[in-house]
């Protein structure tokens, strides 16, 4: 029964990121299927907000289940967390709810002002992330860590909003803040018309910036980490970057194009970073995909 929950959880991550599938696939067990879990339920969490027709919950009905989780059934992802928090008891419930809380926000607040907005924004449905993963990859309860991880999710979800502009339009979402868009002379008209200008492109330079400076953060203490993770960990960092430097490639025009990076440079990304920990060389922070 365990195995057989833990195998969907698994084929959830191989189907819906084939990034964080590969860069979490050299993790020990329990590890690996650990981040499997994690993934599968903030996909449902997700879905269950941008995708409703396709969740096999409401948000509040999962929010509901969870907080009731030793009787939740109907779906193979309880029996999944149940096996997750006995085999890290550590790993606290408080992620998970802070990301649900975010995820509700999308229901209605879907146009930000200010960076410290989008910022909180970013902590809750993807700094959690990091708060879950934390005591899944590492046996203490660092604090750098801990703030690292969290780092690490503000980066990626920043990569996403870059990457998703287009999509999060025709949901009636605008995650670029409003004091952004003025700084650089940018309307919600321009945006709307889906219009790819040098003012455009300083909109999403500047948020690109921010992106880097989380990562920066969220990379600063890989040497901690035992290797496995360490490396899955700046992996993960790496091909996120790697979007970045794909939405340069479509020319920034991510209202008709998705940005994404090829398998043949996730396979070259891989190359690298596995050569150098098979050298017995920890990371200190960045990696050639920045």
């Amino acid at each position: 029964m365990k195995e057989d929950v833990l195998q969907k959880c698994e084929e959830m991550i191989r189907i819906g990121s084939s990034s964080f599938y590969r860069a979490f696939d050299g993790l020990p067990s329990p590890r690996r299927e650990a981040v499997h879990v994690i993934y599968a339920f903030c996909r449902i969490i997700d879905d269950s907000v941008d995708e409703p027709e396709k969740s096999p919950f409401t948000i509040h009905e999962l929010r509901n289940q969870f907080q009731d989780l030793e009787q939740a059934d109907g779906h193979f992802i309880w029996p999944a967390l149940r096996w997750l928090f006995r085999s890290f008891p550590q790993l606290g419930k408080e992620p998970f709810l802070l990301q649900m809380e975010g995820q509700l926000t999308d229901l209605s607040f879907t146009h930000y002002e200010t960076m410290e907005q989008l910022e909180s924004y970013c902590y809750l449905v993807a700094g959690t992330v990091g708060e879950m993963l934390l005591p899944v990859l590492r046996d203490d309860g660092s604090e750098e860590a801990q703030a690292a991880g969290i780092a690490l999710g503000i980066g990626m979800q920043f990569v996403n909003i870059i990457r998703d502009v287009g999509e999060d339009l025709e949901r009636g979402r605008r995650y670029l803040p409003l004091e952004v868009l003025k700084k650089h002379e940018y309307s919600q008209q321009e945006l709307e018309k889906g219009i790819v200008n040098k003012p455009f492109k300083a909109v999403l330079h500047e948020l690109k910036e921010s992106a880097l400076y989380w990562f920066e953060k969220g990379l600063e203490n890989l040497d901690t980490y035992p290797p496995e993770s360490g490396m899955a960990v700046e992996l993960a960092a790496a091909f996120y970057a790697g979007i970045l430097d794909a939405v340069a490639a479509i020319d920034y025009d991510v209202f008709r194009s998705r940005a994404y990076v090829s398998d043949e440079a996730k396979l070259q990304m891989y190359r690298r970073t596995a050569a150098r920990y098979a050298a017995g060389f920890n990371s200190k922070g960045k990696t050639a995909a920045f």
